[in-house]
């Protein structure tokens, strides 16, 4: 996965920030070949409930280069199984508040491809997305799992999700 990443140090505190997605139409080895079954299991609504990943006191993450990462907590997720839409909401008090409709599909090597769209864009016409890794299924919660590099080492940046009642 090609992702641009920039590492900024302001006064002993480092900031690791997304400066580009990953774009899947230059992924040779993406599989587009989907896993039915893991999208019907994410179906319905969900809240990211937590964002968690090594050094957080010291490194802050501009997630799907929307927010800090800690702006996703609570946010409200909705996946449409049966044609690949949804919508995400960010709502956390202290940041900035954004909906967006959204394109998604899980693939058979266990990969979350994400498209955020603007209201009234269409998904072809959006030609970078983001790769992440499903991971920790249960009917009632799920994990994405996103790399950044902090100082030339990977780091996983975990997306914990709870069904929503």
């Amino acid at each position: 996965m090609k992702k641009s990443i920039f590492i900024c140090m302001i006064a002993a505190m480092f900031f690791a920030c997304k400066s580009a997605s990953s774009t899947a139409s230059t992924e040779p080895t993406l599989s587009k070949k989907l896993d039915r079954p893991t999208q019907v299991a994410i179906k319905g609504n969900w809240v990211l409930t937590n964002v968690s990943y090594a050094g957080s006191d010291y490194i802050k993450v501009n997630s799907f280069d929307l927010a800090d990462s800690k702006c996703l907590i609570g946010s409200s997720w909705n996946f449409i199984s049966n044609n690949n839409k949804g919508s995400m909401t960010l709502n956390a008090p202290s940041c900035t508040a954004f909906s967006s409709p959204i394109v998604w599909s899980i693939n058979n090597q266990g990969l979350f491809v994400l498209k955020i769209l603007d209201a009234g864009e269409k998904a072809k016409k959006v030609r970078e997305g983001y790769l992440l890794k499903v991971a920790g299924l249960t009917d009632n919660s799920f994990q994405l799992i996103d790399n950044i590099n902090v100082g030339g080492q990977v780091k996983d940046v975990t997306y914990q999700f709870q069904r929503a009642n």
